[in-house]
């Protein structure tokens, strides 16, 4: 998938993981590799209400790719 498309999939639905992802793709994306970068499109498939229990910590990703690609995201500061 082009930047450009992950970027547009990272506009989602609650502005509490529009603050997470947007920076996240804009400044630390293209550094990935491509197998991470397939995890993290992987995990913009997820929907809302999912993503949203992961990342604030409500419950655990039962996929290990994934939950990893979380704690990525997470780990990475907006500059």
């Amino acid at each position: 998938m082009s930047t450009a498309r992950v970027r547009w999939a990272c506009r989602r639905g609650m502005l509490e993981l529009d603050v997470l992802f947007q920076p996240f793709v804009e400044n630390h994306y293209e550094a990935l590799s491509d197998e991470q970068k397939a995890v993290f499109v992987r995990l913009l498939a997820c929907e809302d209400p999912e993503l949203f229990a992961w990342f604030m910590g409500h419950e655990q990703c039962p996929n290990p790719e994934l939950a990893d690609m979380v704690v990525t995201v997470r780990g990475r500061p907006a500059p």
